[in-house]
This record gives structure tokens, C-alpha cells and sequence, in this order.
């Protein structure tokens, strides 16, 4: 069963642009937060680094700045896993403002142990595969 895995944050001031708005790097670094959120969701959080020294190393991003976002807009980006190998994982975070789609980051991530690609351990695999779901519609796309 699909499991919806969530992260919510507001717009800070800092984040403004000179035009008013969220400006870009911010919207990849909620999304930057949001994967820590499904990191330790399956845990891969903090303790498994420390006594592991394995992690995720994002190693392809694709964004999509669909809406401007003002000042103070509270922000529920939603995560789903696309696929799981046996070394990567790719997935898609949506981002939402006022309950509308404002922006999406789909991500290729792989698991490493000192600096390579390394298999992920079967119980955080499975944890990934908790969040499966479709790839949606831009899933996959290029820059054209």
C-alpha cells in the first residue's frame, strides 16, 4: 500500500526575491528538504549515517517552476517513489501553495558507502517501496 509522505514549510522573508516572489534556488532547497524528510522516513536519517557512512547523493534533478509564490505562503510539498533499484532511487516531489501546484522536482538519487554506488540494505529498499506510486505525466521529460 502506498503510504502519502508529506513536508510542510512557509515562505520566509529571506527567500523573496526583488520581484516579490519565492525566489528559485529556495523552491530546490524546500525540495532539498523535503527529500531529508523521506530520508529519515526510511531510514536513512542521521543514526544510519553516522553508523554507516552510507547516504544518498542526488546525481540527476529535473525542476519545474510552474507558479510564483508570495511572501509567507504556507507550502505542502507531497513525495512519491518512482522506482527502486537495487543502487538508486528515483523520485518526484510536488509542490503546493494554497492548494495549488506551484512547482516539481523528480530526482535520481543513488545509495553510496565511501564516496561509491553501493546496494541499498533490504529493510530501507522495502521502506522506499512504501511510497511507490506512478510516475506522473512529466515523469521523465527533457528540456525542449
Amino acid at each position: 500500500m502506498t503510504q502519502a509522505l508529506e513536508y510542510h514549510d512557509t515562505v520566509r522573508p529571506e527567500w523573496i526575491d526583488y520581484n516579490g516572489h519565492l525566489s528559485e534556488p529556495f523552491y530546490v532547497m524546500v525540495f532539498g528538504f523535503a527529500t531529508d524528510h523521506l530520508m529519515d522516513a526510511v531510514g536513512l536519517d542521521a543514526r544510519y549515517r553516522n553508523s554507516t557512512g552510507c547516504s544518498l547523493y542526488t546525481v540527476e534533478a529535473h525542476v519545474r517552476y510552474l507558479r510564483e509564490v508570495g511572501p509567507d505562503t504556507p507550502l505542502r510539498v507531497t513525495t512519491g517513489v518512482l522506482s527502486v533499484a537495487r543502487r538508486t532511487v528515483r523520485f518526484c516531489h510536488e509542490m503546493y501553495a494554497e492548494g495549488t501546484l506551484v512547482a516539481t522536482e523528480e530526482l535520481l538519487a543513488v545509495h553510496v558507502a565511501r564516496a561509491r554506488a553501493a546496494p541499498f540494505p533490504e529493510a530501507v529498499a522495502e521502506r522506499l517501496r512504501r511510497h511507490l506510486r506512478p510516475a506522473p505525466d512529466y515523469a521523465g521529460r527533457a528540456i525542449s
